[in-house]
């Protein structure tokens, strides 16, 4: 069921997502080659609780074997749910990060892929596509539209450009909950409700330099692409009203490109 949200529940979903992209404009600088992932997340860890938040991913999951980190660190071909270790990022990496932030119980969700160093062409213009996406993805989101229109305005674009669109993970409502109805795919297929005020969600397109296939790692956690290569993810968390539709996380991107 789709939990349309009044103003005062946006307002704290606002607040919350404007914290986290704050959080990501003093992460971004900071991911460079040799820096280890797991020190990432207790940068992240440190700094959310410093703000009187929580991360919302940390512990998120089966009670068996639940997320162990704050943010999701995904390198070139990990999709996502990338998960923090000793490793170091290197030169040319693609960095894939996810975060969350419960703040007053309220939850943002937002990622960006940033590019270590120099990277080699054909990544860099698959992250700028992927960015692309997501943006040909809001336009698309309107109220009284059908919510497949998100989804046909990022296969078009990702499929003109020759990219893998992943299909077994998609965008999806947020804001009470870390995932709520209604998913978001971004290819179209599956229920196709319509856009109404008070809808907050996140779109999120994950598109492959090669092909669609993925598959998760021993851990339980990683996707990785099928073909090893590279992939890029970018987020943001949106909400729909009557005459408008707002942005809630702060664009990024001219951080990264």
């Amino acid at each position: 069921m789709i939990r349309l949200k009044n103003e005062k529940q946006i307002n704290g979903i606002r607040t919350s997502c404007k914290l986290l992209s704050a959080m990501y404009r003093e992460l971004i600088p900071r991911i460079v080659p040799g820096v280890q992932t797991i020190e990432i997340d207790q940068w992240v860890q440190d700094w959310i609780k410093k703000m009187g938040g929580k991360p919302v991913f940390l512990g998120y999951g089966s009670k068996k074997k639940p997320f162990p980190a704050a943010i999701c660190i995904s390198i070139n071909e990990e999709v996502i749910h990338g998960i923090p270790s000793k490793r170091r990022i290197r030169e040319g990496d693609l960095v894939s990060l996810d975060c969350g932030i419960e703040l007053g119980g309220f939850i943002s969700d937002q990622a960006v892929s940033v590019e270590a160093g120099k990277v080699p062409d054909e990544v860099k213009k698959l992250n700028r596509i992927t960015c692309e996406c997501l943006y040909k993805g809001i336009e698309a989101a309107n109220a009284g539209d059908r919510l497949l229109k998100i989804s046909r305005a990022i296969e078009q674009h990702a499929k003109a450009n020759g990219y893998g669109i992943v299909e077994e993970y998609c965008g999806h409502g947020v804001g009470l909950a870390l995932h709520e109805d209604p998913h978001v795919p971004n290819y179209p297929h599956g229920a196709n409700p319509k856009m109404n005020n008070g809808m907050v969600f996140a779109i999120e397109p994950m598109i492959n330099l090669g092909k669609s296939d993925i598959e998760i790692c021993e851990d339980d956690w990683t996707v990785v692409t099928d073909d090893e290569k590279v992939s890029a993810h970018w987020e943001h968390t949106i909400a729909i009203f009557g005459d408008k539709t707002e942005i809630l996380t702060d664009r990024l991107e001219n951080l990264v490109f």
